[in-house]
């Protein structure tokens, strides 16, 4: 199945904080393996962000949520802060 992204407005904010290379390799993440099984490379979050998957790419966090062919993207983020920040997104 094809799958479409979306990104929150935030996530801009966040590429803006990562290098350069980092963000090529995110990039190319989001597009072979995203894109093509999310739910295989990507793994559920639980408690207060059930329904919300994250798929590490070194150490940050891209957090999404699946909903229908549409990936919505909501942050990419390092791990040390993932879960703060994107908690104050919803």
């Amino acid at each position: 199945m094809a799958y479409r992204v979306l990104y929150h407005h935030e996530v801009e904010r966040d590429l803006g904080l990562i290098n350069e290379k980092i963000q090529k390799r995110i990039k190319k993440a989001i597009e072979s393996r995203l894109l093509v099984a999310p739910e295989q490379y990507g793994e559920p979050l639980r408690k207060t962000l059930k329904g919300y998957w994250k798929m590490r790419v070194g150490d940050y966090r891209v957090v999404f949520r699946i909903s229908g062919v549409e990936i919505i993207i909501f942050g990419i983020i390092h791990r040390k802060a993932v879960y703060e920040v994107i908690d104050k997104r919803f």
